[in-house]
C-alpha cells in the first residue's frame, strides 16, 4: 500500500486542500511511500464521497490508484471550525426574461444575509460567469470599502471525468494585487459549485477583511 517514490507529497497535500469541504490535510510519508492521509472536513458532503474525491483526484492528477483504507476523515460542524467566521450560501436564485437572466446569489455571514446580483444575457456559457459575479456582489457588501473584489476568470473544466468550478478572484488591498484560485466539485449542481469555488477562492482571507 502506498505511492511511488515519484509522488511529491507536498503537492498531493496542497491540492486535496482544496476540495470543497476540506479545511485541513495532513499526507504521512516514509521511506519516499505515502501512508497516511488526515483530512479535517465539514458535514456538507459524506465521508465515503470525500475518500471518492481524494481518490479521484489522485488519480487524475498523479496518476496514482489511493487505496481508501489509507484516507481517514474527520468532520466538524461549521460553528467548531470557524464560529461562522465565513460566508456560507444559503440560495441562488435565476430569473429569465427573454433574453436576459439575473442571478442572485445570498450568502449567510455570522448573523448578516448579503444578497449580490448580476445581469446579462441568457447564454449557459456565461451563466457560471454571471454566478460568480453575483457571489462577488453578495460578498462586497460585507467586507471593508478599501478593499476590491473582482472576477478574473470563471471556467468549469472536465477534469478526471469529473467537471471542475475553477474561479480566478483578484483582490485588490491598500494598492496591492493578489490573484487568488478557488475549485469546487461539480456534484448535482453546477450553480452551487461555481458559489463554493468563489468561496473557496477567498474564504481564508474574507475574516480579515469583514467590516467590524
Amino acid at each position: 500500500m502506498g505511492y511511488s517514490a515519484g509522488v511529491d507529497a507536498v503537492a498531493l497535500q496542497e491540492k486535496i486542500g482544496r476540495i470543497e469541504g476540506v479545511e485541513a490535510v495532513r499526507v504521512v510519508s516514509s521511506n519516499g511511500q505515502i501512508e497516511e492521509i488526515h483530512v479535517l472536513a465539514r458535514k456538507n458532503k459524506p465521508p465515503k464521497q470525500l475518500v471518492r474525491d481524494v481518490q479521484s483526484l489522485g488519480h487524475a492528477l498523479f496518476g496514482e490508484d489511493i487505496d481508501r483504507r489509507v484516507v481517514s476523515i474527520v468532520q466538524l460542524a461549521d460553528g467548531d471550525l470557524d464560529g461562522g467566521l465565513r460566508p456560507a450560501l444559503v440560495d441562488i436564485g435565476e430569473t429569465l426574461d427573454g433574453s436576459r437572466a439575473e442571478v442572485v446569489v445570498s450568502l449567510r455571514w455570522n448573523d448578516s444575509i448579503y444578497k449580490g446580483a448580476s445581469g446579462g444575457a441568457a447564454s449557459s456559457a456565461t451563466r457560471p460567469r454571471q454566478i460568480a459575479e453575483a457571489t462577488i456582489d453578495a460578498l462586497r457588501q460585507g467586507i471593508h470599502p478599501s478593499a476590491a473584489l473582482a472576477v478574473s476568470s470563471m471556467d468549469v473544466p472536465q477534469l478526471g471525468g469529473r467537471h471542475i468550478a475553477v474561479a480566478q478572484i483578484v483582490l485588490v488591498t491598500d494598492a496591492t494585487e493578489r490573484m487568488l484560485i478557488g475549485s469546487a466539485v461539480v456534484e448535482d449542481d453546477e450553480a452551487r459549485a461555481v458559489v463554493r469555488a468563489v468561496l473557496d477562492a477567498l474564504n481564508r482571507l474574507l475574516p480579515d477583511l469583514r467590516v467590524p
